[in-house]
């Protein structure tokens, strides 16, 4: 019987983020990540987590969620150095992504609270929530799962539902029932252990960025991401999203091809109060056009850390 992996439409995600392996190609600032550790959730499992420490041992943290099919690392390497000089950087992998934890399902929800858990566990004092593309969807769902946890949301390369047009539909529609035919594999010893060698064989960090990401990029397999997918395109915030009652940003790539910037400027306006902020680039602007991105992230978050101090209780 042929092996139903090969009927995903996985092919389809090549436009998320181009291969690393061109990534030699592009003007990429070198990986220099401290070394990370593994970071037991009790009763959910164990992640790999990189914990960065901000100016001043008091400094504000941010948790920063990656996109999907990547790593905390390879979503934000580019990120790191320059928010660390403001903030105590936390990253780490989402189920199913690199060395994140493993498990029966995927489903967004459940990443929600894979964060609210890590934010417990590192004693965080309602850190800013910031996310990229999946990453900035999973960040909406811990406001609305764990709103106590949140103290500000920067959201970039996103927006409140999927679905909206034909294309869409077929193409969420078919990862869907693509999981239908592979649900199996979730429980499969020989998928958790080929998932679990290959996200042994990550290196922190390599004077190799191409090579380096490429690692990254494929510790995450074929199955989480067409998992991951099928959970976004049930994603649908646009009914509670003017409840947001923390400071938040949105982050617009203009140049997105993935998630239209008009869709993004319409999850902003729907959140009371949130700011926009442009950056130049596509949907793969964290990483290949970081000089363009990496300002309006920095911006972004400044701007909400001033409103969380405005809205800190006198």
């Amino acid at each position: 019987m042929r092996n139903p992996v090969k009927l995903l439409p996985l092919g389809a995600l090549r436009h998320l983020l181009p291969d690393p392996s061109t990534w030699d190609l592009f003007d990429l600032p070198p990986v220099d990540l401290p070394e990370g550790r593994w970071l037991d959730l009790p009763r959910r499992g164990r992640t790999w987590l990189t914990d960065v420490p901000g100016p001043t041992p008091d400094a504000p943290a941010i948790v920063l969620l990656h996109a999907v099919g990547c790593t905390g690392q390879l979503t934000w390497f580019p990120a790191i150095p320059v928010l660390a000089q403001h903030y105590r950087v936390i990253t780490f992998d989402q189920r199913w992504h690199g060395r994140g934890i493993t498990s029966e399902r995927f489903l967004i929800s459940d990443c929600a609270d894979d964060v609210a858990a890590v934010i417990d566990a590192l004693e965080l004092d309602r850190p800013i929530i910031a996310g990229y593309s999946m990453g900035s969807v999973i960040a909406q769902r811990v406001w609305r799962q764990h709103p106590d946890v949140v103290g500000g949301l920067v959201l970039a390369a996103t927006t409140a539902h999927f679905r909206t047009n034909g294309r869409e539909r077929v193409f969420h529609t078919g990862m869907a029932l693509g999981m239908g035919l592979t649900a199996t594999l979730s429980r499969s010893r020989v998928v958790r252990r080929a998932s679990a060698a290959a996200a042994e064989e990550i290196e922190t960090g390599s004077s190799d960025t191409a090579g380096w990401a490429l690692k990254q990029w494929r510790s995450s397999s074929p199955w989480a991401v067409g998992q991951a997918v099928a959970s976004l395109g049930r994603h649908h915030s646009t009914l509670w999203l003017e409840r947001v009652d923390v400071p938040a940003a949105v982050v617009v790539t203009t140049n997105d091809h993935v998630i239209p910037p008009d869709r993004q400027r319409d999850l902003a306006a729907r959140i009371p109060g949130a700011t926009i902020h442009e950056a130049a680039c596509g949907h793969a602007g964290c990483v290949l056009e970081h000089k363009e991105f990496v300002p309006a992230l920095l911006d972004a978050a400044l701007t909400t850390s001033a409103r969380m101090k405005q809205h800190q209780p006198a």
